[in-house]
């Protein structure tokens, strides 16, 4: 059994779309955040056209994204295609700065099965920045049509450049004990719009091998 060897002192929020449940800051180097299971009560998100925002309290970090299409994924291995590896939507890129910061994602690009318009899916976010991986998970319903409403903020910190990673990155987080209560999010500053760092995860070749490695898991 894998699991994190380091203490994580900086934390991540998952903004958009929106999370399990509560942000609990001890709970997130666990698997999604301490939530076992998925939310009734989805978020509409696009096949196409989407982004993702995150809130990041960490100075630099890497990010990256796994999809499962089971109805509820509760461990790491229904993010797993049927060969054991993880199907990515979001390739593992890094980055520099704090606050709010907005990633374009294009789920039919994926080539991951399943992904196609009524499906209920699960989007989870792997943040490392640097002293162990962190964990969030949003329930979603794809829609082939849908457009994300103007009033929800894709805005990034800062304009430093996102770099593609080319390591292996898997999931090590083991622990998939429910939350019952959260810490609150901590809101992020807003910038001007960054397309750079929006497409930075858009169309890197290769991507599927980052997850491709086993990993021990309850």
């Amino acid at each position: 059994m894998t699991s994190l060897l380091t203490v994580v002192s900086a934390h991540f929020q998952l903004q958009y779309p929106p999370p399990r449940g509560d942000f609990v800051e001890d709970d997130e180097p666990t698997f999604c955040d301490g939530y076992a299971n998925s939310v009734a009560n989805r978020t509409t998100f696009p096949t196409s056209g989407g982004f993702i925002s995150i809130n990041s309290e960490h100075p630099s970090w890497t990010l990256g994204g796994i999809f499962a299409t089971v109805q509820n994924p509760a461990n790491f291995a229904a993010f797993q295609d049927g060969k054991g590896n993880f199907q990515q939507f979001l390739p593992f890129f890094s980055t520099t700065g704090e606050g709010s910061f907005c990633v374009d994602v294009d789920l039919a690009k994926s080539g991951i099965s399943g992904i196609q318009n009524g499906a209920n899916v699960t989007l989870q976010f792997v943040f490392d920045g640097g002293d162990g991986q962190l964990y969030q998970c949003a329930d979603v319903t794809l829609a082939d049509n849908f457009t994300i409403a103007t009033s929800i903020s894709c805005k990034n910190a800062t304009d430093a450049a996102a770099t593609p990673v080319s390591t292996s990155v898997a999931p090590r987080a083991t622990s998939t004990s429910p939350s019952s209560s959260g810490s609150g999010s901590a809101a992020g500053p807003s910038s001007t719009n960054n397309s750079a760092m929006r497409n930075a995860a858009m169309g890197v070749s290769g991507a599927a091998g980052l997850l491709g490695a086993m990993i021990a898991l309850l």
